[in-house]
C-alpha cells in the first residue's frame, strides 16, 4: 500500500502535531475539525513550532513553507477524507465518540483506506468492531510533543492484518518514528506502566507522604525521569489520565488501576494540568514558570 493523503481528526495537541510530523515529511495532509476557531489555533501552533525548528536550524525556511503548504484545513470530514488513503484519527480519548467517528468513517471513507487511532489506551478490536473493514483498523499512538518525540505505538487489532500492520510500520519510519508493535490490551504498553506510577505518585501526595515538588523531585533525581510524575500528569492533561486509567480498571477488573480519588476531585473541579491554567502546579504565569498549587502547599 502507498500512502501518500493522510486526513488527520482533531486539531488539539495531538493532531496539529500528527498534522505537523506528516507535512514535514511531504505527505498531503487534511486537518479536520468541527471547530473553525480550532484549526486557526492549530495552524498558528503549528507555525510557531517550526519557527523554533527554525531558530535552531533543524530546518530551512524552505522546508517550513513547503510544511505549511501541505496542510488543508476543513470542517466538513465528508470532504475531508475524500481520496484518503489513511485517516488519523485524534479526538478526546472517550470510547463514545471512537467509536461514533469510526462507524461514520466506514461509511464515507474510500473501501481501501486505512483507518487509524491515536488512542492511548482504549481497544483497537473495540474500534475495528463498529467498521466493515476491521482488518483496516489500527492504533497509531504517537507520544506529547509529537515532531519530537520518537515512539510511536503500532497496535494491531484482532482482526488488523500483516499487510497493514506492515504499511503502517514503514510509514512510521519514514516520518522519523521508531513504531514499536504491540498488543491490543488496555492502555497497550506505555499508558500500563506509566498511568499506575502517576496514579501512585498521586497517591503519595494523598496520603501526604511528601508534597509535590518533592516527589517529583525524587524521581528526577534519583530515577533519572526527565519530568517527575506531577508535572508530567499536568503535561497529559489530568482527565486524560483519569479516562485512561478508568479504562484499564474497567477492562482488567484490578482495584489496583482504580483511579485515586484526589484525581478524580481534580478533574471535577476542572483542574486539569496546562491546558486549564492549573493542575499540580499553577500555570497562570506560563508553562515554564510553574509553581506549586496553593491547594498542595504545606
Amino acid at each position: 500500500m502507498n500512502i501518500k493523503n493522510v486526513t488527520v481528526i482533531g486539531a488539539g495537541t495531538m493532531g496539529n502535531g500528527i498534522a505537523h510530523a506528516f507535512a514535514q515529511c511531504n505527505y498531503n495532509v487534511n486537518l479536520v475539525d468541527i471547530s473553525a476557531d480550532a484549526l486557526d489555533r492549530a495552524i498558528a501552533n503549528i507555525t510557531k513550532n517550526l519557527d523554533r525548528q527554525l531558530s535552531k536550524e533543524k530546518i530551512t525556511k524552505e522546508e517550513k513553507g513547503n510544511t505549511l503548504s501541505n496542510i488543508t484545513t476543513n470542517t466538513d470530514l465528508v470532504s475531508a477524507v475524500k481520496g484518503a488513503d489513511l485517516v488519523v484519527e485524534a479526538a478526546t480519548e472517550n470510547v463514545d465518540i471512537k467509536l461514533k467517528i469510526f462507524k461514520q468513517l466506514d461509511e464515507i471513507c474510500d473501501e481501501n483506506t486505512i483507518l487509524g487511532s491515536n488512542t492511548s489506551s482504549i481497544s483497537i478490536t473495540q474500534i475495528g468492531a463498529v467498521t466493515n473493514r476491521s482488518d483496516k483498523v489500527i492504533g497509531m499512538h504517537f507520544m506529547n510533543p509529537v515532531p519530537i518525540m520518537k515512539l510511536v505505538e503500532i497496535i494491531r487489532g484482532y482482526a488488523t492484518s500483516d499487510e497493514v500492520t506492515n504499511t503502517i510500520m514503514d510509514m512510521s519510519r519514514n516520518l522519523g518514528k521508531f513504531p514499536v508493535e504491540v498488543n491490543d490490551y488496555p492502555g497497550f504498553v506505555a499508558n500500563r506502566i506509566l498511568m499506575p506510577m502517576i496514579n501512585e505518585s498521586i497517591e503519595t501526595l494523598f496520603q501526604g507522604v511528601a508534597g509535590v515538588e518533592e516527589i517529583d523531585t525524587v524521581m528526577m533525581l534519583g530515577m533519572a525521569h526527565p519530568m517527575g510524575p506531577l508535572h508530567l500528569a499536568d503535561f497529559i492533561g489530568l482527565d486524560v489520565c483519569l479516562s485512561i486509567l478508568e479504562v484499564m480498571h474497567k477492562g482488567f477488573g484490578n482495584p489496583k488501576y482504580a483511579p485515586n480519588p484526589l484525581l478524580v476531585n481534580m478533574v471535577t473541579a476542572g483542574k486539569l494540568g496546562i491546558k486549564s491554567g492549573e493542575g499540580f502546579y499553577n500555570y497562570s504565569e506560563g508553562a515554564r514558570n510553574k509553581k506549586v498549587s496553593s491547594q498542595f502547599k504545606k
